[in-house]
């Protein structure tokens, strides 16, 4: 007797029951015995034919993709509008940041004499606040007393240019115009309804300089945080990088990051120069206001490539008020210093810690400083040689494995 378990007892009733056998048999789809055709996966083929597809495309309804597009379209607006409320807070840590690795390299070679981290950081932030506060009690009062005489003494300066040779020759080059924009920059400065405009920008200034002064204790703060934990950062940045790749993206993490800091200190160093020698020479020449002169120096020169030039011209133009020849004495010893500085002190200064092409220094330069000013301009080089470097050591490398 065949069992119903068996094929031939499976044929049977098969034979006997014909609507038990479902013609999709070997599929998701079975027939009940009412002959309902049912899923077996509980979905529909347009269901499985959206999978895969984005969001956007499984939208049927027009209303629900206009309302998807907005939604998008007013999450970028609430970012951007955040990342604009927040954009100083950004400079300031962007600033810390560099100031941070400028100083790592002083604090690596305090390590290398012993002297442990903590110990080293104490022992900079101590000198840089033993600097700050002789610069506060020595150099602003008398640098505040320079900037009042500039500006009281410079009607009789107007009026000295104008009893000079040279004055007498750029009058025969432009004629009674030179005289008459003189006399309209002076009636400026004595008109009361421009002093009273210029007290109010007075007080813009004054605001401007708090906000400056209460952001420069922000990046110090900002600054020693990132000193101190500077390597921890560096850590935590690698837990992003792939395990096998580790080694290999913390080498270059730490050249981009050692070239950076010695590119900054290599600029202030140089700026220093700059300041030094522009203090000197208008002591030596005895033109008027050499701290503030020298001051600005530092300032200036501290703008990559075009900060020694624009310097020079700057300051030439205000000692051209005082005496010609001492302006051109100025002018020319001035020159010189900028040619030494270009090939004797920078290549010294630079070469252990940045290597990238004359003309890339240009182009990085010119759209660092159209993007962001002068820290655009500050920043643009490292931000530069960082970008070289990364395409040397990772597409460069891939392009030469390949055959």
């Amino acid at each position: 007797m065949n069992d119903a378990s068996s094929p031939l007892g499976a044929s049977a009733a098969e034979a006997a029951d014909p609507i038990a056998v479902s013609p999709t048999a070997g599929t998701d789809l079975a027939v009940s015995a009412d002959g309902v055709v049912a899923d077996h996966a509980g979905s529909s083929p347009l269901a499985d034919n959206r999978q895969g597809r984005p969001l956007w495309a499984r939208l049927d309804n027009p209303f629900s993709v206009g309302l998807l597009l907005t939604l998008g379209g007013l999450v970028a607006i609430l970012l951007g509008l955040a990342l604009s409320n927040i954009a100083t807070i950004l400079v300031y840590i962007g600033l810390a940041m560099f100031a941070a690795l400028g100083l790592d390299p002083v604090i690596k070679w305090l390590g290398k004499h012993g002297v442990k981290r903590g110990w080293a950081i104490a022992i900079i932030f101590l000198t840089g606040t033993i600097i700050g506060v002789g610069l506060m009690f020595l150099v602003v009062p008398t640098l505040i007393d320079q900037i009042q005489q500039f500006f009281t003494g410079l009607p009789d300066m107007i009026s000295n240019f104008e009893k000079t040779d040279f004055y007498a020759f750029l009058e025969g080059i432009f004629g009674t115009g030179l005289t008459t924009l003189l006399d309209e920059v002076e009636k400026f400065i004595f008109d009361p309804a421009n002093i009273a405009a210029i007290s109010g920008g007075l007080l813009k200034v004054a605001g401007g300089i708090a906000a400056a002064v209460s952001g420069g204790l922000i990046v110090v703060v900002l600054t020693l945080y990132f000193v101190a934990s500077l390597p921890g950062i560096k850590d935590s940045l690698m837990q992003f990088a792939p395990a096998r790749k580790r080694v290999t993206v913390r080498a270059m993490t730490d050249q981009i990051t050692d070239s950076v800091g010695g590119y900054l200190m290599g600029m202030v160093i140089l700026a220093f120069f700059n300041s030094v020698v522009a203090t000197i020479l208008h002591a030596v020449l005895q033109l008027p206001y050499p701290l503030l002169m020298g001051v600005l120096a530092f300032s200036i020169t501290i703008i990559p490539l075009i900060g020694p030039v624009l310097y020079w011209i700057v300051a030439t133009v205000i000692a051209l008020f005082t005496s010609p020849l001492s302006a051109l004495i100025f002018a020319i010893c001035y020159l010189i210093y900028i040619q030494i500085e270009a090939y004797v002190l920078t290549p010294k200064v630079m070469n252990r810690a940045i290597e990238i092409p004359g003309s890339l220094v240009v182009i990085g330069a010119l759209i660092g400083g159209t993007l962001l000013g002068f820290i655009g301009a500050l920043v643009a080089i490292p931000v530069t040689a960082s970008i070289l470097l990364i395409i040397k050591q990772v597409f460069f490398k891939k392009q030469d494995a390949k055959i």
